[in-house]
């Protein structure tokens, strides 16, 4: 039965499984109690075992890392950022990190698969066969979703620098990490964030130097804006001029700059070899 199963299916079921974590962990947060680590790691390595697949056998039809239009992007950014929570999400000992992440791969997994416009047309060995701007590619999208978990930790600074603002020290609130060590993991994920899109660019740089002709000036536009923007928050943050509440407030802003530049990014790509496919 499985092995009839499409992408898009296994797609669908990945975004089941986050949305079923997210669910049981604002569940458990209504009642006053903190999401089990243990139970949402589990769910959320289901779900990313379900988003593997399906993105493996979207990458075998694609020829290549599966980045062809919007709907794949997203996928991608999501399953990035759940790769980044599984890898070093434990270190951070925060449930709570897992249930916002969890709701982060929700959202982005459900709105590509409800937008059919988003997948009406699939794009077919999109880099050409060349290793270097396909690795390009991947890691600055793979940088986005570090960006992503970095706009989580932001969310979670805000709560509770509120919750310290305004007295609320009960409740819900007891399950927020301390404010120090959403600021230190803040800084790390926006550093790590920075330095894989600085590769990204370097490599490509490398390529395109060879052959200016086959830059693609929107995208690189956009990309290099991306960079610039959260290498300048970087450096701010580490010259102190934006800190707390400012530099929360901009990690969200820029995280969303971040997704709203992947409809031009994808737009402006020159269109290569098409395949149709009816969304499912």
């Amino acid at each position: 039965m499985f092995a009839d199963l499409t992408d898009r299916q296994w797609l669908w079921l990945a975004a089941a499984c986050y949305l079923a974590g997210f669910l049981r962990g604002t569940a458990a947060i209504l009642r006053g109690e903190r999401p089990s680590g243990g139970m949402m790691y589990g769910i959320i390595g289901l779900a990313y075992v379900l988003q593997f697949l399906g993105l493996y056998l979207r990458g075998r039809t694609d020829g290549g890392c599966p980045l062809g239009n919007a709907f794949e992007i997203l996928q991608f950014v999501a399953w990035s950022a759940i790769t980044l929570y599984l890898v070093v999400g434990v270190t951070f000992r925060s449930s709570l990190l897992g249930f916002l992440t969890a709701g982060l791969a929700a959202v982005l997994t459900l709105a590509s698969l409800a937008v059919p416009a988003w997948d009406a047309t699939r794009h077919a060995h999109i880099f050409g066969h060349n290793p270097w701007i396909e690795l390009h590619a991947a890691i600055a999208l793979f940088s986005y979703g570090v960006f992503g978990l970095l706009a989580l930790t932001s969310l979670l600074f805000l709560l509770r620098h509120y919750s310290l603002k305004s007295k609320h020290l009960d409740g819900w609130f007891t399950l927020l990490p301390s404010i120090v060590d959403i600021d230190h993991i803040g800084l790390r994920l926006l550093t790590v964030g920075v330095a894989l899109l600085s590769a990204s660019l370097a490599v490509g740089t490398v390529y395109w130097l060879r052959d200016t002709g086959t830059v693609d000036r929107g995208t690189l536009f956009v990309t290099v804006a991306v960079w610039a923007a959260y290498a300048l928050a970087l450096g701010l943050r580490l010259g102190g001029r934006l800190r707390a509440k400012r530099f929360a407030w901009t990690c969200l802003a820029l995280f969303v700059a971040a997704l709203l530049s992947i409809g031009p990014v994808n737009a402006s790509r020159h269109p290569p070899l098409a395949t149709q496919e009816a969304p499912r």
